[in-house]
């Protein structure tokens, strides 16, 4: 009896609605502007997006100000994804190698770290602002 959990999951999921967002047009249109120029005139409509499910995992922030400079995530992470820099005791989070595991927020003794509800992290540059947290 032990799949018995399992298949208890497994019921969950599939009844479960999904929280993906839908390609912001029903069918793609042969011409994006042409999509949107129809829809600048009211005669097509753009999906709106699905919004994110609580306690979603996303981007990292972190807040330097609350930091005490404990190494503490730096210990816990996983994935290596956070750099403890000395000269300002503060870390710096590379987002591009965190797997959003959220283990350096609950380890935090002062909570400085915390899980945003950004997703759309796509960049051609693995070393961009927007994927360096500091």
């Amino acid at each position: 009896m032990s799949f018995l959990p399992t298949m208890v999951e497994v019921l969950k999921q599939i009844l479960k609605k999904p929280a993906t967002n839908l390609f912001p047009a029903k069918y793609l249109p042969k011409s994006i502007t042409g999509f949107l120029g129809k829809v600048a005139e009211g005669k097509a409509e753009i999906n709106p997006p699905v919004p994110t499910p609580e306690n979603f995992r996303g981007k990292i922030t972190y807040d330097r100000d609350i930091c005490i400079g404990c190494k503490i995530c730096t210990r816990v992470c996983p994935a290596n994804a956070i750099e403890f820099i000395k000269e300002t005791k503060t870390v710096r989070i590379y987002v591009t190698q965190c797997i959003f595991c959220s283990q350096c927020n609950d380890a935090c003794p002062v909570h400085c770290l915390h899980m945003s509800e950004d997703f759309l992290l796509a960049d051609e540059d693995r070393y961009s602002g927007n994927l360096i947290v500091e």
